[in-house]
């Protein structure tokens, strides 16, 4: 009776915590622009299922491809397991799901061959990112935290896939040796040869009941733990990813976006019938925004650049395709994801800390250079590499919209190619005359 009653309380304020984080990342997203996304529905469906549910974009690596995904199947699927251990612990019984008789056995069979499926590729991955050392991997912007994180999770998940092998290696001792409330139930293919390779067999009752007991409210706080980590770590995509793809633009990948304004005043003096666009004050965290060209910080970016942001893996893909960083420039669209996410929630320790923003003489800008942001291309290979479908081009590109119209910042060479083409209606410094005089 009392274990239940402690397990009521950890479960409830672990939920308590999950759903105030969840909150809070809702309100950062929405301190972007407000932009409607909701046409195409069928496509939009089929995109995430092949995307998101298939992970397609994964299997374009295919052996990386396969581990994440059985990792991936490995944390979906064994959450029903999770559903038993709740049962079991808000009411004290001990395998509920039993009367399921020869199909409960096939379940649990199944949780621990992919329990052992995801210990393994977590011991891969740490492998490729601490042995191996892969180039996207060790780049400057992982420095610090992030590679912790990202180490910390693997770790996390290896720690929690053992403490569920142990656990039923300790229950299948109890199950054969005859122990009260341990009734025989369940199919344990890795744990029985667990067992017998840490003689669990011949120790004491007592002493297997610790050690299942331990295990027990191990994996259970862990997995509650871990929950509670994923909302404030790169892990955050286990549940953005679904809404992210399904968000994604279905428009073709080089098609830069208009500013709406910027297209309506062209209208407006190309036929004076049509009114110029009319700019409603937009007021957020409790301050009056100013209307920007481009952006200068994370208001001016719209909600879904926002949640592309804290969507972001950190795998690196999109870098390691970019035609800028391969040749050695700056620019990394990774990083501009991290940089867009930690700004983000560096403006959201501010109203949470002053219940409204205050200004702290920082932006976007203040993390992401203009070398960074003027050797894009705008290739959009990145987008095309990534697993959920973010768009880092969208945000560089708003970003030097702003440098270019409200500092009046620009690249010399981009300064003379406009200039060209404004009098000259080409990029070239000549008359329109004189363009095919190459030809004589």
């Amino acid at each position: 009776m009392i274990s239940s009653i402690v397990f009521v309380v950890v479960l409830g304020a672990a939920s308590w915590l999950f759903g105030r984080n969840i909150l809070r990342v809702r309100r950062n997203i929405l301190l972007g622009r407000d932009v409607t996304i909701n046409d195409r529905k069928s496509e939009r469906w089929a995109v995430m299922a092949r995307v998101a549910l298939g992970q397609s974009k994964m299997m374009v690596r295919p052996v990386v491809g396969i581990l994440h995904i059985i990792v991936y199947a490995g944390f979906v699927i064994i959450n029903i397991e999770v559903l038993e251990i709740l049962i079991d612990g808000i009411f004290g019984t001990h395998r509920v799901l039993s009367f399921l008789g020869a199909f409960y056995d096939f379940l649990i069979g199944s949780f621990e061959w992919l329990a052992l499926g995801v210990w393994v590729a977590c011991a891969i991955f740490l492998v490729r990112r601490n042995i191996i050392k892969l180039k996207r991997f060790v780049m400057k912007e992982l420095d610090g935290w992030p590679r912790t994180d990202a180490n910390l999770i693997l770790f996390t998940e290896i720690a929690l896939m053992t403490a569920f092998l142990v656990m039923n290696a300790a229950d299948w001792s109890l199950q054969q040796q005859g122990a009260d409330h341990y009734i025989e139930a369940g199919a344990f293919p890795i744990s029985s040869a667990l067992a017998q390779i840490l003689n669990f067999p011949d120790l004491q009752l007592s002493n297997l009941i610790l050690i299942e007991r331990i295990c027990w409210w191990f994996h259970i706080i862990g997995i509650l733990a871990f929950l509670n980590y994923l909302v404030v770590s790169k892990h955050l995509h286990i549940l953005l990813a679904f809404p992210n793809v399904w968000y994604s633009s279905l428009k073709p990948k080089t098609e830069i976006v208009n500013m709406e304004r910027i297209t309506g005043e062209v209208k407006s003096m190309l036929d004076p019938s049509v009114q110029p666009p009319v700019v409603a004050p937009r007021t957020v965290a409790g301050v009056e925004m100013t209307e920007r060209f481009g952006a200068k910080d994370v208001f001016d970016l719209n909600w879904k650049q926002l949640m592309d942001g804290m969507t972001c893996t950190e795998c690196g893909r999109c870098t390691s395709v970019c035609p800028a960083n391969l040749t050695g420039k700056l620019l990394s669209p990774r990083k501009i994801m991290m940089d867009t996410r930690d700004r983000l929630e560096e403006v959201g320790k501010v109203i949470d800390a002053k219940g409204k923003w205050e200004e702290d003489g920082k932006s976007l800008h203040s993390r992401i250079s203009e070398e960074e942001l003027w050797a894009c291309t705008t290739c959009n290979a990145c987008t095309e590499a990534c697993p959920v479908n973010i768009d880092p081009v969208g945000i560089i590109v708003d970003l030097r919209r702003y440098l270019v119209m409200e500092e009046s910042k620009t690249r010399p060479a981009l300064a003379n190619m406009l200039t060209n083409v404004e009098n000259n209606g080409a990029p070239w410094q000549m008359a329109q005359a004189d363009r095919l005089k190459w030809a004589e």
